[in-house]
């Protein structure tokens, strides 16, 4: 018994740590750290940024719908791909800056700074940050002008990308355009999305043009609906040019013929 008296009173120490280690890992085994995990977030809470409960739910939505645009582009891709389809809208294009205008409100045009010298030419597409802008009316060596879709003059062959139904677009404004459709019951609804057709003579298939504002299916002798740009015309300062080619010219009008009705 003394040895065992001396022996505890000299490594007493050692076995009380040992048996207090023991015990810990066993507690955080059964309880899978969540105790440590409370420390922590306590200790380390004066060092966090504070965000609220919506921002942390906007951003995580925003996150979701990034990942869901990337996948269906990646799908479209594949798509193309497979199909042996080719993008209308080749290259880059060109960045222009809006440097002028029309003094009168009536006609929606605008001016920008790139001319026949930076290769634009008559029918040259022009998008900005958005959609459709528009199409090339005319060039100088150093600018150009801008028919703008918002014009009255400017019809536009579009599409409901929900239901696929399909119209004409007519400019009215700066901001907005009335869509008449081809069907007498289309099904659409506000908050649709407006696209380039794939039968339109003047512009590639699958361009934003904008949103849909209000319906009246009443309307003789066919339903019309309001649209909303998706490009704000009023302070457009950039936009994008592709250069007319006559391959896309011609995919147009071989489409044209499948579709007597525009």
């Amino acid at each position: 018994m003394e040895s065992i008296r001396r022996w505890w009173e000299r490594y007493r120490l050692q076995v009380l740590l040992a048996s207090l280690g023991l015990a810990i890992a066993w507690a955080i085994r059964q309880t899978q750290g969540v105790a440590l995990m409370e420390i922590y977030q306590l200790l380390s809470r004066p060092f966090q940024f504070e965000y609220s409960d919506k921002e942390v739910l906007a951003n995580a939505q925003i996150r979701e719908l990034q990942y869901r645009i990337t996948e269906i582009e990646n799908q479209n891709r594949q798509l193309k791909a497979l199909l042996g389809t080719k993008s209308r809208l080749a290259g880059r294009g060109i960045w222009s800056s809006v440097i002028g205008r029309s003094g009168d409100s009536w006609w929606q045009q605008i001016v920008i700074s790139r001319g026949s010298s930076d290769g634009i030419n008559i029918g040259a597409l022009v998008v900005g940050p958005g959609g459709l802008v528009g199409r090339v009316a005319s060039v100088s060596p150093n600018s150009s002008r801008v028919l703008l879709i918002s014009d009255p003059t400017s019809q536009v062959g579009v599409t409901i990308s929900r239901t696929r139904s399909m119209g004409v677009l007519h400019g009215q404004a700066q901001d907005l355009a009335i869509l008449e459709f081809f069907d007498r019951d289309p099904g659409v609804k506000p908050g649709d999305i407006v696209l380039t057709s794939p039968f339109s003579s003047m512009f590639p298939a699958g361009i934003p043009v904008g949103r849909i504002k209000s319906v009246n299916l009443d309307k003789q002798p066919a339903p019309e609906a309001q649209v909303e740009f998706s490009v704000p015309m009023g302070p457009l300062e950039f936009v994008r040019v592709y250069p007319y080619t006559e391959s896309v010219s011609e995919l147009s009008n071989s489409e044209d013929r499948l579709n007597p009705r525009q």
